[in-house]
């Protein structure tokens, strides 16, 4: 149920708005003057707000200011005895929503508030989306070395300054790059990722800066590089220990000067472009041995960040172990698994040679694998991916499995959730009922799951 605010100091008024809107099944709360008005937008969260503008203790336009420096995103319906042109044209460029004259016409007012509500709606799933698309999950962790990384990046991420993040393989420089971005002033703007490892060095030129019409082979058309897309955003350069001698001289061209000339081109193009690189070699080794330029370190490592293996940061384990246990079970829509806390022992007594990375993809297998609470007994016998799984009933034995018969980890997931799903199935006498509580699965999602694996009863 929506809940609208009303502000006007006619009694008459604010009863009429009140006794239509409750009519229409919203939850209606009004005051007589602005300056209440405003301190109960600060401590409630309303959908919409119809104020009048004018007012005794506090002009509406101000009430309509003020209330959007609290909350942005807070429909705003103004209303007057005395409207005007430059009235409404005055409101909608403060951020009103929409200006409705007094007496107000009911229809117009209905449909209106209807209008508002969707917008308002329609804002905060654009910010989800958004938030969701960029990739940007918290960075999580209490321990003293994250504790610094977050301080940094706000004390950073604001200005320019170019950012060189070191890490080990799967200990979350990507996620420091993305919150950079998500703090600085270039938010609205895109940021593009480039995998500096995995472009082959005779490609890695033309995907940076672009390139003209036939200036080699296979190019048959003019192609915008990757620091022409991110101009006026951040360009992430992942891996930058692997880029090519050629192109370091070329980003570090473009990084002096701000300009870039696509390959096979004449024309300098201004470029406006923060840039966050990452690596997980040792750069003053790489350049020692002739791989990597001292002048180009130096031009990226105006601010170094470095993000430490899971294995110097164990304490953090149970936050990371239950953030992923609330996201992959939301994601298998199945209720949240439990994890006893000597489970969470054996997760730090482990090695985590792949850092956050190996421990998402081992949250994620004792869940399929394990029943309703994750036991230190799960963690012992699925720590290693490449452990037998159990395919036939009880006192069969653990089948051995052959492991290279999957071409990607989706594959072995997929066949374990299978069997594991027939397993308990057969355990049950195929009762749906009773295995889906055993599981603790929705009935109907458990049907589903026998209908896409295919199982039948006496396979």
């Amino acid at each position: 149920m929506a809940k609208i605010l009303i502000i006007d100091d006619e009694r008459s008024i604010r009863n009429t708005l009140r006794e239509i809107l409750e009519y229409e099944d919203y939850e209606v709360e009004d005051v007589d003057n602005g300056v209440d008005g405003l301190q109960l937008i600060e401590k409630k969260d309303y959908d919409l707000v119809l104020c009048d503008i004018k007012m005794n203790r506090m002009d509406g336009m101000e009430v309509l200011t003020e209330g959007l420096a609290i909350k942005p995103d807070l429909p705003f319906i103004m209303i007057s005895g005395h409207g005007t042109v430059e009235t409404a044209i005055e409101a909608s460029k403060k951020g009103a929503f929409d200006f409705i004259s007094k007496p107000p016409d009911l229809n117009r007012l209905l449909i209106t508030v209807r209008n508002a509500l969707d917008r308002g709606s329609l804002v905060v799933e654009a910010k989800v989306l958004k938030r969701k698309v960029s990739k940007v999950r918290p960075i999580l962790g209490n321990s003293q070395a994250i504790v610094k990384i977050k301080e940094t990046i706000d004390r950073v991420a604001p200005t320019d300054a170019r950012v060189l993040v070191t890490g080990a393989n799967g200990s979350g420089k990507e996620l420091v790059a993305r919150w950079l971005h998500e703090k600085s002033n270039r938010s609205n703007a895109p940021i593009i990722e480039v995998n500096c490892a995995a472009i082959p060095s005779e490609l890695i030129e033309s995907e940076l800066f672009g390139h003209e019409k036939g200036s080699f082979t296979s190019a048959i058309k003019q192609r915008i590089g990757k620091f022409e897309s991110a101009n006026g955003g951040t360009l992430f350069l992942d891996e930058i220990g692997d880029m090519s001698q050629s192109a370091q001289a070329k980003v570090l061209r473009a990084l002096q000067e701000n300009k870039i000339t696509r390959v096979g081109g004449e024309k300098e193009i201004d470029v406006d472009v923060r840039v966050v690189a990452a690596t997980n070699k040792d750069l003053l080794k790489e350049i020692e041995a002739g791989n990597f330029r001292m002048d180009l370190y130096h031009r990226l490592s105006v601010i170094l960040i470095h993000v430490p293996p899971l294995i110097e940061r164990k304490d953090d384990i149970p936050l990371l172990t239950q953030s992923f246990l609330d996201e992959i079970c939301n994601e298998y829509g199945m209720p949240v698994k439990k994890i006893s806390d000597s489970a969470l022992e054996a997760l730090k007594s482990l090695p985590w040679t792949g850092n956050i990375r190996e421990l998402r993809n081992m949250v994620e297998r004792l869940i399929i694998l394990s029943d309703k609470t994750i036991t230190d007994n799960d963690v012992r016998a699925f720590a290693n991916p490449s452990a037998p799984v159990a395919a036939g009933g009880e006192g069969n034995g653990a089948a051995q499995t052959d492991f290279d018969q999957f071409n990607n980890f989706q594959e072995y997931k997929d066949f374990a959730e299978r069997e594991y799903i027939k397993f308990k199935l057969e355990k049950n006498n195929w009762n749906v009922s009773k295995t889906a509580d055993d599981i603790d699965i929705q009935r109907s999602h458990l049907y589903s799951k026998i209908e896409k694996f295919g199982l039948k009863r006496g396979e």
